[in-house]
């Protein structure tokens, strides 16, 4: 658990507010994607950046699932610079390779090679997050995410370090996410909220952001994906993302995660999409250990039916969460996005791998019931009731 000192800069119209924060820097690096880059907002800060002759180098290039060979070629790129500060702009990927970047451009770090190894950072230089994505919560977050292709699997990389000195909520950013970008990362903000909420690691800090970050995505995650330019619920998810980050930083993700990180690095399936097909089948199983706690969420929901028992409650939030995804027009199954069946077991063994994130979990999860999740994403075993070895 790592206190959280990040000054939060919140609000539409707010891009302004970020020029106090740049007093006495010189030498910036502008961390961000092909798509973010384009956006007016991301001009109107690039022009705010390079005011009173500072210069700005820009990395316009982190890929969606960034490995440890992405970074490592950055931060040769850079190695010259006497880089003062970092500005990531960006979904979670781009967040991640910042924070790692904002602790490899000060001189007395350890290496990337070292800290995946277990070394902890000790310094950074000052760094500002400004997520352009409400899902990841990675603003909020101690830890960096990198695929290790050679493994098929994905690693974090976690220090108090990596917390930035501010992170900026602009909702202007998320307007001109497509419709399928705001849904998958909204249900990756529902998954840590929800997950830290029940995980066995809960606490009432973690629990308190986790209720305040769900009543503001339940609120708003379908008006802010079918009313692209709602900048209130815009900024809104961006609150509720931020608290899942809060959560998960107290907390701790549990089931959805570990089972969904296979499938990023096997099969490079975006984050939010094998989580939005993870959520209902996962919550299915966690339920009767979280019966209490389900029921408090449903009474979270704006038109929930708060007459229902604790019991029905529970019931009725695990199929709303798989309503959720189906109006969301997310995949609900593995099969048409391309992974194979045979795979299962192979599956069940990389998810029960992840034993950080298996140890939060509030029940006990056999090889065998990871792999019964998973088959349920399979419609052809489902009507043949085949069990792949």
């Amino acid at each position: 658990m790592a206190t959280i000192n990040s000054t939060v800069i919140s609000g539409s119209h707010a891009i302004p507010a970020l020029e106090p924060l740049l007093s006495g820097k010189r030498q910036l690096l502008l961390v961000t994607d092909a798509n973010i880059v384009r956006l007016d907002a991301v001009a109107q800060i690039r022009t705010l950046l390079a005011n009173d002759g500072r210069q700005v180098t820009l990395i316009d290039n982190v890929p969606a699932e960034p490995g440890h060979h992405d970074v490592s070629k950055l931060v040769k790129r850079v190695a010259d610079l006497n880089v003062e500060m970092v500005i990531g702009i960006g979904g979670g990927s781009v967040l991640d390779v910042a924070k790692l970047l904002s602790v490899l451009c000060h001189p007395e770090s350890p290496t990337l090679d070292a800290m995946l190894a277990g070394e902890k950072p000790q310094q950074r230089v000052t760094s500002v997050l400004i997520p352009a994505t409400a899902g990841t919560g990675s603003e909020a977050t101690p830890n960096a995410i990198l695929a290790i292709p050679e493994q098929n699997t994905k690693v974090g990389i976690i220090s108090p370090v990596l917390l930035p000195d501010y992170v900026a909520l602009l909702p202007e950013l998320t307007t001109s996410m497509p419709a399928h970008i705001a849904s998958s990362t909204g249900i990756d903000a529902l998954c840590h909220l929800i997950e830290c909420f029940t995980a066995t690691i809960a606490n009432p800090i973690s629990d308190n952001a986790a209720l305040i970050g769900l009543q503001k995505l339940l609120k708003n995650i379908e008006t802010s994906v079918n009313e692209p330019n709602n900048l209130l619920a815009k900024l809104e998810m961006l609150w509720a993302s931020y608290y899942g980050g809060v959560a998960i930083n107290h907390a701790g993700t549990h089931l959805v995660h570990a089972l969904s990180y296979p499938l990023g690095g096997r099969y490079h399936l975006p984050h939010g999409v094998a989580n939005a097909i993870l959520l209902a089948p996962c919550m299915k199983v966690v339920r009767p250990h979280a019966v209490n706690k389900f029921a408090q969420v449903w009474d979270l929901l704006p038109d929930a039916d708060r007459t229902l028992s604790a019991e029905e409650k529970s019931f009725a939030l695990v199929e709303y969460f798989s309503a959720l995804v189906k109006r969301l027009n997310l995949p609900d199954n593995l099969a048409t996005l391309g992974v194979p069946s045979t795979d299962l077991s192979a599956l069940a063994d990389a998810a029960l791998n992840v034993k950080r994130l298996m140890n939060n979990a509030p029940c006990q999860v056999s090889h065998d019931d990871v792999k019964a999740i998973y088959q349920t994403l399979f419609p052809e075993l489902i009507t043949k009731g085949v069990n792949h070895e």
